[in-house]
């Protein structure tokens, strides 16, 4: 056994003793709340509709995601939510997730990010995605800016 091995487990109890102790854990529901209060901070004040459908018949997968997702990682302090939706965007097209980054564009749309930006993150998905993505990414994005204008105030 090393010398150092006492001084080194004596140090080791001083930090952890020093470490936060939570006083009590959230509840899932408490998670869940934040998170609906996010969605509807994007949506226009409006639960998010594909969230509701999966809650019909997969309510764990809905409340996972309401929960974790949107109330423990969307809710963090470090990211406003327009830096948060772009890079949302962006990930969800480089992915080829298209469904997803719709909902996202939406999102950001309804905070005050223009159809040009959304444009200009698409044409950087080409760099560390390709061209196929991208194509794919901004054709998803034309159909979402579309209904948008369809309908009155471009509100979904």
């Amino acid at each position: 056994m090393s010398t150092h091995a006492p001084l080194r487990t004596a140090a080791a109890a001083l930090l952890f003793a020093a470490l936060p102790v939570p006083t009590m854990a959230e509840t899932t529901e408490e998670r869940r709340k934040r998170g609906d209060t996010v969605v509807r901070s994007l949506n226009n004040g409006v639960t998010q509709p594909t969230l509701e459908r999966m809650r019909q018949e997969f309510p764990f997968l809905a409340d996972a995601t309401e929960a974790y997702a949107l109330g423990d990682v969307w809710s963090r302090p470090g990211l406003d939510s327009r830096t948060r939706q772009l890079a949302a965007v962006a990930a969800f097209a480089a992915t080829g997730h298209t469904a997803f980054m719709k909902v996202h564009a939406g999102y950001a749309l309804n905070i005050g990010v223009s159809e040009n930006e959304l444009k200009e993150i698409i044409y950087m998905v080409t760099v560390p995605a390709g061209f196929p993505r991208a194509i794919t990414a901004s054709q998803a994005l034309s159909e979402l800016f579309a209904e948008r204008r369809a309908t009155p105030a471009g509100k979904q």
